[in-house]
């Protein structure tokens, strides 16, 4: 069973911490938290760590580049580790999911989504998976301002269910498939 690179996407620095752009940092932490693989390592114009989660091998990956890069720092660690686009799963944010629900999807577009756009630019493919966390949509105003900003008071008591929801779809996605997973995770 080849390893897998677990890369959350997200923007450096305290100022984006809690903002729903950086949804896939906020999974990737609750896992180096349930995991005990700490993701502290400079590697890959990023943040890195590996170890062992869910009886496989894991390497974790918080690109540092800014979302609208983050494929270069993807595509170093594939290299690096000698792993193909599927031992890569890809944890982001998603504009059109509602708040508190989780999807995953193989390949596909990037639907404006700037780190995805950026990885298909540098992996020169989008087959890869992809857990989408859902961030909702503004009623009005800008797109760009809303991925900015703190999830609301509210959105953050439930936010641990989120994390948590996010790693169990990672954790069977691993374990039995996507195409499994898609089809439990998908319907709720």
């Amino acid at each position: 069973m080849a390893a897998k690179l677990i890369v959350g996407l997200g923007n450096p620095g305290p100022k984006y911490t809690w903002t729903r752009h950086n949804a896939g940092f906020m999974v990737l932490d609750r896992l180096s938290s349930q995991s005990g693989i700490s993701v502290t390592r400079k590697a890959f114009s990023g943040l890195s760590g590996d170890g062992n989660w869910a009886g496989e091998r894991v390497y974790l990956l918080k690109p540092q580049t800014f979302m609208n890069l983050s494929g270069r720092s993807v595509a170093e660690a594939l290299r690096f580790y000698k792993l193909s686009l599927s031992d890569l799963i890809v944890i982001h944010d998603d504009l059109d999911i509602p708040f508190g629900k989780v999807r995953l999807k193989e390949g596909g577009g990037h639907g404006g989504h700037n780190g995805l756009r950026s990885l298909a630019q540098e992996l020169g493919s989008t087959s890869f998976a992809r857990v989408r966390v859902g961030i909702g949509r503004p009623l009005h105003g800008d797109v760009v301002n809303f991925v900015l900003t703190n999830f609301a008071k509210e959105e953050m008591n439930e936010l641990l269910d989120v994390l948590d929801t996010s790693l169990d779809a990672i954790e069977m996605a691993m374990k039995e498939g996507m195409p499994k997973a898609m089809s439990i995770f998908n319907a709720k």
